[in-house]
């Protein structure tokens, strides 16, 4: 009788996952065929050289893009936007018309909820991302981080299995930003979602994740899955230990090869990059 435990339950499974955009009459691809298993209640980042895909990949699995191969979430087949999966992007995309409260209860409007179910939801995940005193506030009215928290809070409106957030702190301070991504790991811990997210950081994939794939340059494929072997609960000084600088080291190797200015970007070693990966030209 064997002693090896089970497998791992997987939240998202990818295979030969190609996609390709029309650019003057012809098609470049993006994804070069990329296989990429995830494991439920996880933590991986995503990082790669400028234009590689990463972002293209993450739409891909949130059912706005349609690709080749196979993209299922919790077993079953992506087909067109999912409510088991909440995206976040790079720009917080809410409505600035409405408060606070209505853009986290927005989803649930659309999806056919009553008014006081809709409205206790929204109270109740404004509390979770610390915004339970400004639901009377418009976008306008609140801070960089505070309409990227309120975001993250719209995107857990329909209690998706799987959160993707395409960097959703690249804009704020280095100081902000660690203590957002701080806030991340405890929100991750208390919904208890599989999370992948897109990061130019090797520290802040590391500080984040259970695995950081890394992505070839356009068409992507893996090439590299790197072992984040960091206990948790996570603090910011575990930053300093050895072991965070040997996976970074790992991780900056299958770098070596992209352009010198991904490379840098991608190192941290160079500040704000795009919001969204253009289509190539």
């Amino acid at each position: 009788m064997s002693d090896a435990p089970p497998p791992a339950e997987t939240a998202i499974r990818l295979a030969g996952l190609r996609f390709a955009f029309p650019v003057d009459g012809r098609r470049v691809e993006v994804l070069g065929g990329v296989d990429l298993a995830v494991e439920r209640r996880s933590v991986v980042a995503l990082v790669g050289p400028n234009g590689c895909g990463k972002s293209t990949l993450l739409r891909v699995v949130a059912g706005l893009l349609r690709a080749a191969g196979t993209v299922e979430v919790e077993g079953r087949r992506v087909a067109g936007p999912d409510p088991r999966v909440g995206l976040v992007f790079q720009e917080p995309r809410l409505l600035p018309w409405r408060t606070a409260l209505a853009n986290v209860a927005f989803p649930l409007e659309v999806a056919g909820r009553g008014r006081t179910e809709r409205e206790d939801r929204a109270r109740e995940l404004l509390g979770l991302v610390g915004l339970r005193e400004w639901a009377g506030a418009r976008p306008a009215e609140l801070s960089g981080g505070m309409r990227q928290r309120l975001a993250i809070a719209r995107a857990l409106a329909l209690e998706p299995s799987v959160l993707l957030l395409d960097e959703p702190f690249s804009a704020l301070d280095a100081l902000t930003r660690e203590r957002f991504n701080v806030e991340i790991l405890r929100l991750w811990e208390r919904i208890g979602s599989t999370i992948v997210l897109v990061t130019h950081s090797i520290p802040e994939a590391i500080f984040l994740a259970d695995r950081v794939i890394v992505l070839s340059p356009r068409p992507a494929t893996v090439a590299a899955d790197v072992l984040v072997d960091l206990p948790r609960p996570r603090r910011l000084a575990d930053l300093d230990a050895a072991v965070v600088t040997r996976t970074a080291a790992a991780i900056r190797a299958h770098l070596a090869g992209a352009t010198d200015d991904a490379y840098a970007v991608a190192a941290g070693e160079v500040g704000r990059h795009e919001a969204l990966e253009e289509a190539p030209r």
